[in-house]
Parts: C-alpha cells; sequence; structure tokens
C-alpha cells in the first residue's frame, strides 16, 4: 500500500472584527486617509493656484504676447506671412498697399493709437507717424510707395520695417530683446549704446546691492543669533523679542522712520553737528540716494537672517568647542574649525533668503531710495503702470529665471535638503 501525502495546511485568514478580511480593510483605511489629507490641503492648494502660479503664468505668457498691431492690421500681417524674406530696405509696392489698406481700417476703426504705440515700444516716434498716416490713407492712390513716402520719409525706415514685420505676430520676443538692452536699427536687432543699456545695468546694480546688503546682514545677524543660542532662557526670550519687534510694526512706519532718522535735516546728521564732527554745511547725504537703501532695506531684512542662524547654533552641543579648547585650540581655531562649519546651513540659507527678498524688494527703494537708489523693482512697476506691461513681464521674467538659477546653484552647491530656516 502506498502511503497518502500530507494534506497542505492553508493559513487563516485574518479578518476584522465585522469579517472583512484584514488586507482589505487597512487598504481602505488608507485610502480614506490620504482622501482626507488631500481635503485638509485642498484650500492651500487653491490659494497658491489662484495668487502664484496663475499670476506667474499670465506675467509670462504677457511678456511673449501683444496684439496691439497684429490685430490691426491683417492685410500687412498677410503679406509678412508670404514674403518672410522681403528687403527692409526697400520694400515693394505690394507692401505699401498692404499698409495703406491696414491704415485706413485703423482709422475707420479708431484704433490707430493702439498699433502705433505697439510700434513705438521698438521704434521711437512711430505713434504720430501712424496717426498721420491713417488720417491720409483714404485719400492716397497708386502707387501707394510713392504717395507715403512723399507724406513722410519715415515710411522708407529699415528698422519701421522690422518692426512692423515683429509686430504683425502676436507672439514675439521683442520685449525680451528690448530688456536685453538691444536696439531696433536699420540693420536689425543690435546692441545699444552706452545711453541705451538701461536694463541691464539695472540689474546688475540691483544684484550688487543685494549682495552688499546680504553681507551687511550676516555680519550684523551672527552675533545676535549666537547670543539668542546661548543666553539663559529668560534673557534669550526678551532678546528674541526684539528680533521680532518689527514684524510687528508696518513696514512702512519702518521705512518712514528712517526718513527722519537720516535726512538733511535728521537726527543723526543733527548729532553729528552737536557733536562737532561735521559743520552745519556739511551735513552728510544718506538719504534718496543708494546709502539710504542699504541702510534702511539691511534693517527691514535682519531679522530674516537672525531667524535661520537661531535655529542652526541653538543645537549646537557647547561641549564640542570645550573639548577643542581642551586639546589646545585657540579660540579663533575652535570658531573657525568647529563651530562656524556648524552654522554653514543656517549662513546659507539665511543668506539665500535675503538676496532673494532684497532683489524683488519695492517701497523701500522707491521711498528712501531717490533717483539713485532705485532697483530692478521700481524699473518694473513704472513700466507695469504707466508703460509697457509686456516690457514689464519681460523684466520680470528675467529676473525670475535669475533667481530660479541662484536657487539651483545653491542646491548644487550646498543642497536644498539643508536648508534650514527656523
Amino acid at each position: 500500500m502506498t502511503e497518502a501525502a500530507p494534506a497542505q495546511l492553508t493559513p487563516a485568514l485574518l479578518t476584522t472584527a465585522d469579517g472583512r478580511p484584514l488586507k482589505e480593510a487597512l487598504a481602505h483605511a488608507q485610502s480614506r486617509a490620504r482622501r482626507r489629507a488631500f481635503l485638509l490641503v485642498v484650500p492651500l492648494l487653491l490659494f497658491v493656484l489662484l495668487t502664484f502660479l496663475i499670476p506667474i503664468g499670465y506675467m509670462l505668457k504677457r511678456s511673449v504676447e501683444h496684439d496691439g498691431f497684429s490685430k490691426s492690421s491683417p492685410a500687412l500681417a498677410a503679406w509678412f506671412s508670404a514674403n518672410p524674406d522681403f528687403d527692409h530696405r526697400n520694400p515693394p509696392e505690394e507692401a505699401y498697399a498692404a499698409l495703406v489698406k491696414d491704415l485706413a481700417q485703423m482709422q475707420a476703426e479708431k484704433n490707430t493709437g493702439m498699433a502705433g504705440t505697439r510700434i513705438n515700444y521698438t521704434v521711437p516716434g512711430s505713434i504720430s507717424l501712424f496717426k498721420a498716416g491713417a488720417r491720409a490713407a483714404a485719400g492716397l492712390t497708386p502707387p501707394y510707395k510713392e504717395a507715403m513716402l512723399a507724406l513722410d520719409p519715415k515710411w522708407g525706415s529699415p528698422a519701421l520695417w522690422w518692426g512692423m514685420e515683429a509686430a504683425s505676430s502676436r507672439f514675439t520676443t521683442e520685449f525680451y530683446k528690448v530688456a536685453a538692452d538691444r536696439k531696433l536699427t536699420d540693420n536689425g536687432w543690435e546692441r545699444g549704446g552706452d545711453k541705451d543699456r538701461v536694463y541691464l545695468y539695472l540689474f546688475f546694480k540691483t544684484f550688487l546691492v543685494s549682495a552688499i546688503i546680504t553681507g551687511i546682514c550676516l555680519v550684523l545677524a551672527f552675533p545676535v543669533a549666537h547670543l539668542l543660542a546661548v543666553l539663559p532662557m529668560s534673557k534669550s526670550s526678551l532678546l528674541m523679542i526684539l528680533v521680532l519687534l518689527p514684524f510687528w510694526t508696518s513696514l512702512l512706519v519702518r521705512t518712514t522712520s528712517w526718513i527722519a532718522l537720516l535726512q538733511d535735516q535728521g537726527v543723526v546728521n543733527n548729532m553729528l553737528v552737536w557733536m562737532g564732527v561735521i559743520g552745519d554745511d556739511q551735513r552728510l547725504q544718506m538719504m534718496y540716494n543708494m546709502t539710504g537703501t542699504i541702510v534702511a532695506m539691511s534693517h527691514v531684512l535682519l531679522p530674516f537672517m537672525i531667524l535661520p542662524l537661531y535655529s542652526v547654533m541653538r543645537v549646537i552641543p557647547p561641549s564640542y568647542a570645550r573639548a577643542a579648547r581642551s586639546l589646545g585650540a585657540t579660540s579663533w581655531t575652535t570658531f573657525r574649525r568647529i563651530y562656524l562649519p556648524q552654522t554653514l546651513p543656517g549662513i546659507a540659507a539665511g543668506s539665500l533668503l535675503v538676496f532673494i527678498l532684497a532683489v524683488g524688494y519695492y517701497i523701500t527703494p522707491a521711498l528712501v531710495g531717490g533717483a539713485d537708489g532705485q532697483l530692478i523693482s521700481n524699473l518694473i512697476s513704472f513700466h507695469m503702470n504707466k508703460s509697457n506691461w509686456s516690457l514689464a513681464a519681460a523684466l520680470a521674467g528675467m529676473l525670475l529665471a535669475a533667481i530660479l538659477l541662484l536657487y539651483w546653484v545653491y542646491d548644487q552647491l550646498i543642497g536644498i535638503d539643508r536648508l534650514k530656516l527656523g
């Protein structure tokens, strides 16, 4: 007789109290927890989407979009599309015929100013040229090229035809070229002269001033953060209140306070005159210039440097420094080789935060900077409010790209995972 094979034992199925399989119940509970967590963050996601991502996306779209000329000149846009390689120095009769047709339509629809303004962004003086051309267009007869040149020789300017060709498309990179100090000439886009290099100079000036402010804040914040970390709790709490006090005061009030302190007849100058350091006719110019901008912005941004430094310093064990001293290290060696390396994440985080805030600051330079203390943010505001939205968007887009590049460099050198802001 052959022996029967032993029966296979099947593990008992684990179930919950209501009889459901345990694995299914756990999966359902995890899914419900994820849905609950998502619903909790939905308001924040909507807030970020509506107040951050959508405005940035709209800004970037405006930097490459402007239909002020393209929708008013369909005939010229069609001709440009069909003749991309025409001679800008000698456009043919057909080009002028399309131009006259569009000018007559602009006059009838009363949108000549909008079309002329669009061309005026790259070819100064175009608004009056378009208005005069539109008024005369209905009465012109062929040959249109001779008639337009007789009306005004500027209609034969190669730069004007370069500008109209670029503006005939709704989407363009012209505004980024202008923001990069390029100028439209009879030969196309060329680098502007010294007097035309405004925007790149302001970008350089903004980043230089932001770096100076970051350095000042670091020098001032380091000893304060160290005191906060080593003082007894009762004293450090009082010092922390003094550090946080500016956050409870309006930025406008803090900025105007510096105007009262630093102006010609302000507190600082009056004290220096009273002490005999300077004469009454030698008062220092510390307001409405770059000095006022740097001083006021350093004061405003100082807490943003102190807090990241403090968050790192308060967890550094004091025993490390004592051990180094006991092994014969000097105070300077202990600071340089033991203490400072452990504070680098806080230094990097505070510097990054202060620098990014300084680059985009607007109110303080506008109030205390005067003509000399203005930064790129003030020029962006000017173009947005009074001049050219698309140029303002292009400048803002370049500033955003520079900030993202700085963020990437920080991640490569230090690592974003070591970012400690508090």
